[in-house]
């Protein structure tokens, strides 16, 4: 695993129980020093969360590969070691623990550095952040996932693939969302060595996978579309990587013909070629209606037409939550509204309008672009959407889709802030 830059880390950040009792919180912290040392040259850390919290150094307790000290231990402790890679947990006793929602976080950490002369020491390195406690609220009806996509811009530079799933796991969320080519090692064709791996992932951090990302490069060969059969083969190909890979959903994106989204005409043959196939694997085909197509569009019709005509349980529709987007996003470097593309101002569906067709939804993507320190979206308009969800009769994944600002390590905190703010809103409702 990898390892945040900041000092105090995101993942990890919870209430702790004892005997069913909140008996406080606890959060991880990087190794200020270029190496690691010997755990009983700490000289304890204080914390301080807000106006809440303000505990001196030798009040937390330490836990390292799994055994828990308090300060003392540690110093009459050989052999336990903080070492550079590994963050250590730290505990705060706080009855009650926290309340949701982002806190200020801060630490003094005392380390006794042999090699500094006495009258310098101890070494002290402060860190304040504001980061999002691990939410305990349940969030029923609906089930809760993260795509990886999420991650992007982190993910093969700061994050890999498990620093990715405990982040996902660290959010109590069940369900992990990929793109086919890019998560899968050696993609289409990994290898058994990174399938064991991926399963061995999944269990270690309690994970379901839930939707498979494929593409159907309509434009693959210059000068020519592909044929219908084409298309169907590599969907085909596609359907059966996601069953290998335990994926009940395969999201197909479909090569355009218009600004509106509007699929190539080779679509239909390709999906109705490949329903046998999506029958005898149990995997359900659902593209997905994404900004700038709204809900009442043709596009969604034909979707319909498809399902009714065929009778087929294995094609449904997933929902983008960027449908619903009401407020524009922030201009980037040298952008302006009339450079870029209007619908990134939003195009502002109704979310009524998911009652029209709710029996078809089968999964919904949460995308969102920014979400501030007070838990306020700010594009997405969740109150109303979840609402209309929950009434519709939704009761399956909401899976978070970040596709904000790519600063590194940004998305671990947003996504922790979605899933606050998701189940709140949902409990409150």
């Amino acid at each position: 695993m990898l390892l945040e830059k900041d000092l105090i880390q995101a993942t990890g950040f919870r209430n702790v129980r004892t005997g069913g009792e909140v008996t406080g919180f606890q959060l991880r912290v990087r190794m200020p020093s270029y190496r690691g040392m010997a755990a009983s040259l700490i000289d304890g850390i204080a914390v301080r969360v807000g106006t809440l919290v303000d505990v001196p150094a030798e009040v937390p307790l330490w836990t390292f590969n799994g055994t828990t000290y308090t300060l003392q231990q540690l110093w009459a402790s050989d052999g336990v070691r903080w070492q550079l890679e590994d963050a250590a947990v730290v505990t705060v006793p706080f009855p009650g623990g926290l309340p949701e929602g982002v806190h200020e976080v801060s630490i003094e950490l005392r380390l006794r550095m042999s090699y500094i002369p006495i009258e310098h020491q101890p070494t002290i390195a402060r860190s304040t952040r504001h980061i999002t406690l691990s939410s305990d609220t349940d969030g029923g009806p609906f089930q809760y996932g993260v795509s990886l996509y999420s991650f992007m811009g982190d993910y093969g530079t700061v994050l890999d693939l498990e620093t990715s799933l405990a982040a996902v796991a660290d959010v109590n969320a069940t369900g992990i969302e990929i793109l086919g080519e890019g998560h899968v090692a050696n993609y289409p064709n990994p290898s058994t060595a990174w399938i064991d791996e991926w399963f061995r992932l999944l269990e270690k951090y309690s994970l379901t996978p839930t939707n498979y990302g494929s593409w159907i490069d309509t434009r693959l060969h210059p000068g020519r579309g592909l044929t219908a059969a084409e298309g169907a083969d590599i969907l085909q190909r596609d359907l059966r990587l996601a069953k290998q890979l335990g994926f009940s959903f395969v999201r197909p994106k479909i090569g355009v013909v218009s600004s509106d989204l509007v699929p190539d005409p080779i679509w239909g043959e390709a999906v109705e070629r490949s329903l046998d196939l999506a029958h005898e694997l149990d995997v359900i085909i659902c593209p997905e209606i994404h900004s700038p197509t709204p809900i009442k569009h043709p596009v969604v019709d034909d979707y319909i037409e498809l399902i009714e005509r065929t009778g087929t349980k294995h094609f449904g529709l997933l929902l983008d939550t960027g449908i619903f987007q009401d407020r524009p996003i922030p201009l980037a470097p040298g952008q302006t509204r009339e450079t870029r593309p209007a619908f990134m101002d939003g195009i502002g569906v109704d979310p009524a309008d998911i009652a029209d067709i709710a029996k078809y939804v089968v999964f919904i993507q949460a995308k969102f672009h920014d979400i501030d320190e007070n838990l306020e979206d700010q594009q997405i308009p969740w109150v109303p959407v979840l609402r209309a969800l929950r009434d519709s009769g939704y009761t399956g994944y909401l899976s978070s889709e970040y596709e904000g600002d790519r600063i590194p390590w940004r998305s671990i905190e947003q996504i922790r802030r979605q899933h606050s703010l998701l189940r709140t809103t949902v409990a409150e409702l």
